[in-house]
This record gives C-alpha cells, structure tokens and sequence, in this order.
C-alpha cells in the first residue's frame, strides 16, 4: 500500500522523502512531532480538499511555481514538476521534506537507508521555495 511507504525521489525543489505517514517522516528525521510537513499536491482541486482559499490569494496561487502557501497554519505546495507528479499523481498529496536528518546535511547513504522505494533519477533541484503566508486580506513573504 502507497500510503505507509517513504519514497525518496527528486522533487521540485531538492532531493527529498516523500510520504503519506507523518509519524514515519518524523521517525526517520528526528524531529519532533510539533513540527509540520509541507503537503505536496497534484492540483489546485486537490489543495480545495484540505482548505479554502480567499478569493484575492487565488489568481496568485493558480500561477505560483516552486511557491509554497502557509494557510491556516498549515503549508501546502501545487507541483508542477513532471518528474514529481509521476508519484503525486497516484497518492493525490503526500508530505514532503528534504532527505536529511534534522540540523544536517544530505547523506546519500542515510537517505537510500530510510527509504521503502528509491525513485531514479536522483537529482538535486536549483532552488528552493518561495513561502508565503496568506491572511484573510494580506500576503506575508516568509523566504
């Protein structure tokens, strides 16, 4: 079953976990629990499933690449990545974060180890995401 697995693939932004199960992501980073995970979505009907959005944030989201959006307390990320929407295509949305322990940096080894499916190629992305935090009326740029 998908949805207990921890895939480590290449995604829009970095070399990362992919996984429905939360509790595992934490297990395998250690970190602590309070901390949240991105949610990587297939689409914009997916994101409509978790939360809604305001009307002014939404032309903004619909043409958002590479951006992720703090709504609610929680993030979410529409992929637009070809290579990542093979796997997000079938799960729907999963949470993502990068292949590394907490506080260190990627080790191929460590990641390779923590993964139940190893999807190639494994290539680091160029950049990392923009994050904005959306308020009723008004936009905050965090990165």
């Amino acid at each position: 079953m998908l949805k207990n697995k921890v895939f480590l693939t290449s995604t829009d932004t970095t070399i990362g976990f992919i996984s429905q199960d939360s509790d595992r992501l934490n297990e395998i980073k250690q970190r602590s629990n309070e901390k949240k995970f991105i949610k990587a979505l297939d689409s914009l009907d997916t994101l409509k499933a978790f939360t809604r959005v305001q009307s002014a944030h939404k032309k903004m989201l619909r043409r958002a690449k590479k951006t992720t959006f703090i709504i609610k307390d929680n993030s979410y990320r529409v992929v637009d990545d070809a290579h990542h929407l093979l796997l997000l295509g079938r799960l729907k949305w999963a949470y993502t974060t990068s292949a590394n322990q907490s506080d260190k940096t990627y080790d191929e080894d460590f990641a390779k180890e923590n993964a139940d499916v190893i999807i190639y190629p494994l290539k680091e992305g160029k950049s990392t995401s923009v994050i904005y935090k959306l308020g009723k009326n008004n936009i905050k740029k965090i990165r």
